[in-house]
């Protein structure tokens, strides 16, 4: 076991190259190895990149673009000088804690992701291996990470939270009540540093340029995947084009020679969900659906074969969560430790059963969420696992040949379900 731990804080080190040239035939793009001087315990200072790949035995480098523009066709490629995760220097770690290695990095940068669709309001995302498991908008940044927190407990041990606001008091004693590997924001305002340093292995980064992440929206890169034989795909990435209500389309479609259309149009309510959860789509796993209700993350699916096996996931996982949280407010234990102490006679049944019963009456809060699915339908099966939980409406893709099914599965609901399409898909592999 002390090898084990031990493997977990052995720094690798790497043995990539300190800069790195990609050309695109006449065009090139230059990029610089990111290193940061980092002070040690004994007083000394090293040199070191990031602290591991996926796993302890994997090197890896985190490279800036700091030279070369690239144009391919009519689209003209991110420029340099607008880094943010990989421009973070060792004056943006404000606490280092374990100095970052390759999932916190690409954790922050998802969560970025997500964020720059949400900066108009206090928003928080907390993403563990590269997908959020909560994330919320609100009135103030303390009330989204807490929403945002009890979407999903469990998951958000250990995690990365990524905010869209400089930290305050009120949400700096929030995150300190939890065990978070990563806190990254624009700013942190005074105080809030050494009500966090109780966290001694949290890494805290500040990250400025979060406060115009509304100006990423339209950019793009270049988005490459590695081949096990050493080839690479490269792709432009994608861009989330569904920003307002004008950007949604009604559900329509003809089949047969008849025309099918919505019977219920969505509440403003309702858009503003479709909205919220589509940002939040747009850093998911494909295939995946999303519940969403009220600025908020109710169950994420993420990473599926299927759209109704990823649909009943998501439901899956709400109930767990929900469980999970209603535990916790009543007994401070989680529903796991519950259901051990009762199966070992340690605590009355009845107390789970309370729970169990409250989960069921309640449905996990997915009555009245939005249900939001990464591309369309192919058949009504998939609308219909949310429908069955009291879902009021749906966003999704459209386009399928089978639309006109999932519209009647819609219309036949009690209550109607809303439904709009995006026309657009929103894969991320």
């Amino acid at each position: 076991m002390t090898d084990l731990k031990k493997m977990y804080s052995t720094i690798l080190g790497d043995s990539f190259p300190m800069d790195m040239t990609i050309s695109f035939g006449d065009q090139k793009l230059v990029y610089k190895k990111r290193t940061w001087k980092i002070a040690m315990e004994d007083g000394t200072v090293e040199e070191r990149g990031v602290r591991y790949g996926e796993n302890p035995d994997q090197e890896a480098a985190l490279y800036e673009l700091v030279n070369g523009n690239l144009t391919l066709g009519d689209c003209r490629f991110i420029s340099p000088g607008n880094g943010l995760v990989s421009a973070i220097d060792v004056n943006d770690m404000l606490q280092v804690g374990k100095h970052p290695g390759k999932i916190n990095l690409t954790d922050i940068d998802n969560g970025l992701n997500i964020i720059k669709y949400l900066v108009d309001h206090p928003s928080a995302v907390i993403l563990k291996h590269n997908n959020p498991c909560g994330a919320a908008k609100d009135s103030s940044l303390a009330n989204a990470f807490h929403r945002a927190l009890r979407a999903d407990r469990i998951a958000a041990f250990g995690g990365a939270v990524v905010l869209s606001r400089p930290c305050d008091i009120d949400t700096a004693r929030l995150l300190a009540e939890n065990y978070l590997e990563v806190v990254c924001a624009p700013d942190f305002e005074n105080g809030t540093l050494d009500i966090l340093a109780g966290r001694k292995n949290l890494r805290i980064i500040k990250i400025a340029a979060i406060d115009r992440l509304a100006d990423f929206e339209k950019y793009r890169f270049v988005d490459f995947k590695s081949l096990i034989d050493g080839g690479i795909i490269a792709q432009q990435s994608a861009v989330n084009s569904i920003r307002s209500i004008e950007d949604l389309k009604p559900a329509t479609t003809t089949w047969e020679g008849k025309e099918y259309t919505c019977d219920r149009q969505p509440t403003t309510e309702e858009i503003d969900d479709m909205l919220f959860g589509w940002a939040v789509e747009h850093g998911v796993t494909s295939n995946s659906v999303l519940y969403v209700k009220n600025g908020c993350t109710v169950g994420i699916g993420t990473g599926e074969q299927d759209r109704v096996g990823v649909a009943e996931i998501a439901v899956h996982k709400a109930y767990i969560k929900y469980a999970d949280i209603l535990c916790f407010d009543k007994y401070k234990i989680p529903y796991a430790d519950l259901e051990l102490a009762v199966e070992k006679g340690l605590r009355d049944r009845a107390e789970k059963e309370e729970i169990d019963s409250q989960v069921q009456e309640d449905r996990a809060g997915l009555p009245g969420c939005t249900m939001i699915s990464d591309a369309f339908f192919p058949f009504r099966d998939g609308a219909e696992v949310g429908i069955r939980q009291g879902i009021s409406a749906i966003l999704q893709a459209g386009g399928s040949m089978r639309d006109f099914e999932t519209i009647e599965a819609c219309n036949e609901a009690d209550p109607k379900v809303a439904m709009m399409y995006t026309g657009q898909r929103s894969f991320k592999h």
